[in-house]
Order: C-alpha cells, then sequence, then structure tokens
C-alpha cells in the first residue's frame, strides 16, 4: 500500500464504520466533540505531512496511532465539561456566580423574558447557536422564557413583528473568548400555549430535546450539525409541517399514536426507521388516510450520515 494513501483511507473507513454502528445502536457518540475538537484533523495532516518521506516502520506505527487516537477521541471522548467561552451579554436578567470549588471557574445564569398578550395569535421563534443544550417543555404565562446557565457564548434576544406574527430571535453572540473550565451551556425554554407556534432552530453542535405536545406548532423547522436531536410533538394543527436537515446526527421524532403522517426523505447514507408509517415507496411514507385527514403531519427529513426515527407514542 502507497503510504500516502494509508492516513486518508483510515479516517474515511474508521469515521464511517463507526457511523454506521452508531446508526444500528451498538454505539453512542458524543456529536458535539466535532465542533470542541475539530483541530485532531490539524494534528492528523501535519502529522502525515512531517513523516510523509519517512518509509521506516516505525513512522507508519506513529501514523496509524494519532489516526486511531485522533478519531478515537473526535466520536467517543466525553470532554462535556472541560471548557467554556465568555463574551459580552445583552439581556434581561444576569447572575454570575462561583463555582463551589477553588477555581476560577464561574456559570453565568440569565433569564430572558417577552410578555405575553391576548392580541398575538401566531408566535415564531427562532433559535440559534452551537455547543448548547436546548431544552423546552414548560410552559409559562409569558410569551417565552428562557433561563440560561453558561459558561459559554452568551445570548442575545430581540422581538420584532412580521405581518401579524410576533417574531423572537434568540441567538448565541458571536464575540466570544475562548476559555477553560467546568460548565457547560445550556438553555431551558418555556412557551405561552395560547398562540400557534412556528420554531425554527439553526444549530451546530447542540443538543436538542423538545417536548412539544403542550404546545400548537404548525411549522418546525431543525437545521444542525453534529448533534442529538429528540422531539416530541403533540396533536397536529390542520397542516404542520416538520422539515429536518441535519449533518452526522441522531433525529428521533415522537407522533401521537393516531395522528395522520406523512414522510418523505432525502438522507442520504442515514439509517431511517419509520414506526407504524407504512411504506408508500423507498423515499415516501404515509400512513392510511392521510389525504383526507383534518389534521396531519407532514415531515421532511435530509441529511449526511444521520440516524432518523420517526415514532408513536
Amino acid at each position: 500500500m502507497k503510504s500516502d494513501k494509508l492516513v486518508p483511507g483510515l479516517i474515511l473507513v474508521a469515521i464511517g464504520a463507526a457511523i454506521l454502528l452508531a446508526n444500528f445502536g451498538y454505539l453512542e457518540f458524543h456529536w458535539d466533540n466535532f465542533e470542541r475538537l475539530w483541530p485532531i484533523f490539524i494534528v492528523i495532516v501535519g502529522v502525515n505531512l512531517v513523516l510523509s518521506y519517512n518509509k521506516t516502520p516505525w513512522a507508519s506505527i506513529l501514523r496509524i496511532t494519532v489516526v486511531v487516537v485522533g478519531i478515537g477521541l473526535l466520536l467517543f471522548g466525553n470532554f462535556d465539561n472541560d471548557y467554556y467561552y465568555s463574551s459580552n451579554r445583552h439581556g434581561n436578567t444576569v447572575n454570575v456566580s462561583k463555582g463551589d470549588d477553588d477555581n476560577d471557574d464561574f456559570a453565568v445564569n440569565g433569564t430572558f423574558n417577552e410578555p405575553y398578550t391576548p392580541a398575538v395569535k401566531i408566535a415564531r421563534l427562532n433559535i440559534s447557536g452551537g455547543a448548547v443544550g436546548y431544552h423546552l417543555s414548560d410552559t409559562t404565562n409569558q410569551l417565552f422564557s428562557a433561563n440560561t446557565s453558561e459558561s459559554a457564548g452568551r445570548y442575545d434576544f430581540s422581538s420584532s413583528m412580521d405581518d401579524s406574527v410576533h417574531v423572537m430571535d434568540f441567538d448565541m453572540n458571536k464575540h466570544f473568548r475562548w476559555h477553560f473550565g467546568r460548565n457547560k451551556n445550556r438553555v431551558e425554554f418555556m412557551l405561552n400555549p395560547k398562540p400557534v407556534w412556528e420554531i425554527n432552530v439553526n444549530t451546530g453542535a447542540s443538543g436538542l430535546d423538545f417536548d412539544l405536545s403542550k404546545f400548537k406548532v404548525r411549522e418546525l423547522q431543525i437545521h444542525g450539525g453534529m448533534a442529538g436531536y429528540h422531539v416530541k410533538m403533540g396533536a397536529p394543527e390542520a397542516l404542520t409541517n416538520i422539515e429536518v436537515n441535519t449533518g452526522m446526527s441522531g433525529v428521533d421524532i415522537f407522533i401521537p399514536q393516531n395522528a395522520a403522517c406523512s414522510v418523505e426523505t432525502d438522507s442520504g447514507l442515514s439509517g431511517n426507521d419509520f414506526d407504524d408509517v407504512p411504506k408508500v415507496s423507498d423515499d415516501h411514507f404515509q400512513t392510511a388516510g392521510y389525504d383526507a385527514a383534518k389534521t396531519k403531519f407532514h415531515i421532511h427529513i435530509s441529511g449526511g450520515f444521520s440516524g432518523f426515527h420517526v415514532k408513536r407514542y
């Protein structure tokens, strides 16, 4: 085997095999490592270049070892609490507290609120930002509330009107500095159950756990990179559209037992499991009576190396 083909080949084989095993449930990835540890690829390429003209056995062993260790750390290393960022914050309420130990780590806790008025019939929430754990399950008397516990990023929040739609933008502040510590970004969202919601999520390596069963959702869009996404839907509107486009991710969507549902896929090298949604064609799944149903889900899924699951509850 030519030595200049060894390292790229090993990288492709290792990542491809690991993703296939993860899609079938044999491995569990720490997806946010790709955003945190991507310089590993630079190290691998650098070592390969330095030793490219060295044909000795020890050089080949070193190159293989760097690939195996680097890919192993990238895919399976658990570094959830090993670093954080800091930046300026523009928010509603900010509380800074020291950690419990004697180091210099600190967490910044913030609260963001948007008042509710009965005039709000349709609300749109836009969420963007990576390396964050996003959670949503509880209701609030406000239109929108968010509690943040962060050692990274910090967030910006703004609201506006788009015709009759009340729009809220919750974004990670892009001006930050890297630090090391022991805390992790986490955001707990709460929504008012009275309006009809449109929710757009655009993240990188972020975990998402949304229980939307208490809310009226007519549109959900998830555009992500390398992470895990878990979404539980409530009863659909006349038509509830769900659009999911991810990179190397695991996606679980739960829908009510008797809800009409159509699933269309364009998911590349992904593992798909659409429980109780009969197959119509290779890329189309649909429940009986879907066209005549008064309320229904339409789900469109696309992505690269991902595992997609649509299940009943």
